[in-house]
């Protein structure tokens, strides 16, 4: 079940950089989702795709896509925290991305986050950086670690 850490709104990230924000639901990965992946970004190469191939892979099964994993940060980010009232919030993007191990299909990941930095901007926003890891269960190393960027207007 998913641990949301709760703000009243963006201001109050303020002064709170180094904090230990949630961590979102497991979410299996499945053949589908990555085969729509493939489809979406005309990447199907085989060690995503070929699943009988991919067996006798250096992986031992097919695995997800690197951006598919950053990309479900999307979906992790508001089960991680709840930034609270705001009029406006706007996806920034990545300060650093770096993918660590790969997500086998059938296995399950999920978001955890920790705030690294928040700023005000001259437009009257608040600057986010929260420091997403993407775990994989049972796995030795996250699948990915993302600095994501987003700005919210209060």
């Amino acid at each position: 079940m998913a641990e949301t850490v709760k703000f009243a709104g963006p201001r109050d990230l303020i002064g709170r950089e180094g904090s230990a924000l949630g961590t979102s639901d497991w979410l299996s990965i499945e053949q589908d989702r990555v085969n729509l992946f493939a489809d979406a970004t005309n990447d199907h190469q085989w060690i995503h795709v070929d699943v009988e191939k991919a067996k006798t892979g250096p992986f031992g099964a097919p695995i997800a896509h690197g951006y598919l994993t950053l990309s479900l940060i999307a979906g992790f980010l508001p089960q991680i925290v709840d930034v609270g009232v705001f009029k406006m919030g706007v996806n920034i993007g990545c300060d650093k991305i770096r993918f660590l191990a790969p997500v086998k299909v059938g296995s399950r990941i999920r978001g955890k986050g920790e705030l690294v930095k928040v700023q005000e901007t001259p437009d009257g926003g608040i600057q986010v950086t929260i420091r997403v890891t993407i775990e994989i269960e049972g796995g030795d190393k996250p699948a990915c670690i993302a600095d994501t960027v987003s700005r919210f207007y209060p």
